[in-house]
């Protein structure tokens, strides 16, 4: 677990190199072994000081979240949790100097490890992360970081850092204070920590451990920080609604502990950190945004057996938005790219989408001239379909249209050699019926994208009848190339992710046509941990995509919607002329200048829409937001289920990861299983039934649901 050494220079060096793991983690085992190689040096008469450092890529990525998991009892967290502060007090108090060589990535308890060093040295390399990241798995640092930081930095940057989690490239690490020096090669990394250590005479402390130590920018009582409080908890409250039990926590446990000695804030914070964990938030986020997205991006999917595939030139259909976007990530990730469109000119303006990403990064000291000119030098850009042979993998990524996908596969496997795979960047048209146009189905795939690509994390890979374990390894290998995450899912309308997500779309305007207030209706869904309103969420993906994908599916199926909320969007396009954001226009108005606003007509058209008074009654269909933040949220887990139950999607995990890295499905409940979970089975149906009654059958739990809930059986063990 730790290597314990003493160089030439009579210091001691600690190498972390956890053999059970490919990444250094703090678990019982790390702080048995930490405190007893820190007593060591500190009692070596002859020992100079302590470096620690890593024998991994990555220096140490924090605690065992799946230990932390699996602990219910306060008493234990709380005991794990005081060990941890004790070995961490015994380097910084023990008087002799203590380095941290930052190898590689550090974020959250190894992070707070640095901490408790009394000097921090890192490579200058852009690849590496440092920060306290807790938050964004409803947890706070439980390893001293809530009350070392701002003693370190100030209160006001420590509260930044932490509300948020952000994660720190070196050079913004050096800027901010949170590493002392910067080195640039590994080489260079051992001799320069223990030059600093050889400088020093004397004991050596922390600067919060000197008599009069004063906080940076001042205390919590000063009067600019004093102020600071106050506002910072009124934006917490409006940007996270009260979701995030952490958020309050960080704040509340930043302004009690910095007003005591050190030793006593640690207790403070060892409170906190503990009703953290055992918070349901907590236990949901780490399990499906650590564990089970970890496992997914480690390839957890991947058909046994098929050999890794040698994936080194990716063909892509299209230079649009999508194929724009994915030419970029795939390019960025070494893959050699041909960018074909009907034009030259149009694959060459999608190349231009690189060339502004890349040439932001530039501005942002985030890459190198060199790099730049070597990712773009890796996108070919054409409109000769010859252009694509040697492809390993091709990628359509035209309009939404079968007929034009047919043309498009039919032209470019004339060019491919026979075990290249074809994928659709399609989000709604089965891949089965596609793959009719192809001579070898076998090698046809879905890769469904999400915009804009370079930010979203999720890939969802559609299996056709006849695709082959061969075509869902390539996928999965290429999805992992590009340093994204894979959910598999078999074939159905809409598939998983347009499936579900629609649902929110469509419960945001059956409220409309039932004339609640649209502004109700918007904040409700934010309220709700929606990143935004259901109606602001049609304008984005387009009202006029709603009303096609519904004609589409209509002349597929012989079926026609007749819901009320079809209503709402042909009257929108056919009747109103307001398709969308792209138009300007939708149940948004969006001026050249200035911010969106909500379009004042609907007050007219959607009866009741305005709150006003109707024959001295209320308008009938008014509601509160508590029940329609349940209906907008019940509506999605509703449709999850269905999706399991018919095998479109596989696993509650996929399910999760799916729903809150596809559209932001509420994050802190864990993804719309986990919601299901944290409400309980049977609270959950009695509730879906409640809804049925009251709005309608599409709230109805299905019979699979019902008998879970009577059994008291979970979607996880």
């Amino acid at each position: 677990m730790i290597q314990y050494s003493k160089s030439p220079a009579n210091v001691a060096i600690l190498s972390f190199d956890n053999q059970h793991s490919s990444v250094n983690i703090i678990n019982g085992e790390f702080i048995t072994e930490l405190d007893r190689h820190i007593s060591v040096a500190l009692s070596d008469q002859s020992v100079k000081g302590i470096i620690v450092t890593s024998a991994k890529k990555d220096f140490l990525l924090g605690a065992d979240l799946k230990m932390i998991l699996g602990i219910s009892d306060p008493e234990k967290i709380m005991e794990i949790t005081n060990r941890l502060h004790q070995v961490f007090r015994k380097m910084e108090t023990g008087g002799k100097p203590v380095v941290a060589a930052i190898n590689g990535t550090v974020l959250g308890g190894g992070y707070e490890l640095c901490l408790s060093c009394h000097y921090r040295i890192v490579i200058n390399n852009s690849v590496i992360q440092i920060g306290l990241p807790e938050v964004t798995l409803g947890l706070l640092p439980g390893g001293g970081g809530t009350q070392r930081m701002p003693r370190l930095i100030g209160v006001q940057e420590a509260l930044s850092l932490l509300l948020e989690g952000k994660k720190l490239r070196p050079e913004q690490a050096l800027k901010t204070g949170l590493v002392n020096s910067l080195v640039e090669t590994q080489e260079q990394l051992i001799p320069a920590a223990t030059e600093w250590i050889l400088k020093q005479e004397g004991k050596v402390q922390q600067p919060w451990d000197k008599e009069g130590f004063k906080i940076p920018g001042g205390g919590v009582q000063s009067p600019a920080i004093a102020m600071l409080f106050p506002a910072a908890a009124g934006l917490v409250l409006k940007k996270t609604f009260g979701n995030y039990p952490a958020v309050p926590a960080i704040l509340n446990c930043i302004y009690e502990g910095l007003q005591l000695p050190i030793d006593r804030a640690l207790l403070v914070e060892c409170r906190y950190f503990t009703s953290c964990v055992l918070s349901q938030v907590a236990k949901n986020m780490i399990r499906t945004l650590f564990i089970n997205m970890n496992a997914a991006n480690k390839g957890e999917a991947r058909p046994e057996g098929v050999p890794a595939t040698n994936l080194r030139k990716v063909g892509i259909l299209g230079a649009g938005m999508m194929g724009a976007g994915i030419a970029y990530v795939s390019a960025l990730n070494g893959l050699e790219i041909v960018l074909k469109d009907t034009t030259r000119e149009a694959a060459e303006s999608g190349k231009a989408y690189s060339v502004r990403l890349l040439s932001e990064k530039i501005l942002k000291n985030q890459l190198t001239k060199e790099k730049y000119e070597e990712v773009l030098s890796r996108i070919f850009t054409t409109c000769d379909a010859a252009d694509l042979k040697g492809c390993d993998l091709v990628i359509e990524a035209v309009f939404e249209n079968r007929e034009l996908k047919a043309q498009v596969t039919r032209e470019t496997e004339a060019v491919l050699v026979a075990d290249a795979v074809f994928a659709s960047n399609t989000s709604t048209l089965p891949i089965t019926g596609l793959a009719k146009a192809s001579v070898r189905p076998e090698n046809f795939i879905g890769l469904h994208f999400f915009s804009p690509v370079d930010k979203m994390q999720l890939v969802e890979i559609i299996l056709g009848k006849k695709t082959s374990a061969y075509a869902i390894a390539m996928a999965i290998d290429y999805v992992k190339r590009i340093r994204k995450t894979p959910i598999v899912v078999n074939d159905g309308r809409g598939f998983y992710t347009s499936r579900v997500f629609s649902t929110y779309l469509y419960e945001g305007m059956e409220c409309l046509a039932e004339g609640i207030c649209p502004a109700l209706i918007e904040n409700a869904g934010k309220m709700a941990g929606m990143p935004v309103g259901p109606l602001a969420l049609a304008d984005e993906v387009s009202i006029e995509l709603c009303y096609k994908i519904n004609k589409q599916t209509e002349a597929d199926t012989g079926k026609r919607r007749t819901d009320a909320a079809v209503g709402v969007i042909e009257r929108m396009v056919d009747e109103f002329k307001r398709p969308g954001k792209k138009a300007g226009k939708g149940f948004y108005e969006y001026p050249a200048t200035g911010k969106k606003f909500l379009w004042k007509d609907m007050e007219r058209i959607f009866p009741g829409a305005n709150n006003e008074y109707s024959d001295n009654q209320l308008a009938i269909n008014q509601t509160d937001v508590e029940e329609l933040k349940k209906r907008l949220l019940y509506i999605q887990s509703l449709e999850a289920v269905k999706c399991l139950e018919e095998n479109i999607i596989t696993k509650p995990a996929d399910a999760d990861i799916g729903s809150v890295l596809g559209w932001g499905f509420a994050p802190f409940t864990g993804g719309a299983i986990s919601f299901i979970e944290g409400v309980g089975l049977k609270e959950f149906v009695a509730e879906s039934d409640r809804l049925a009654k009251k709005y309608g059958k599409r709230f109805r739990p299905t019979k699979g649901l019902k008998e879970m809930a009577e059994q008291g059986r979970r979607f996880y063990t």
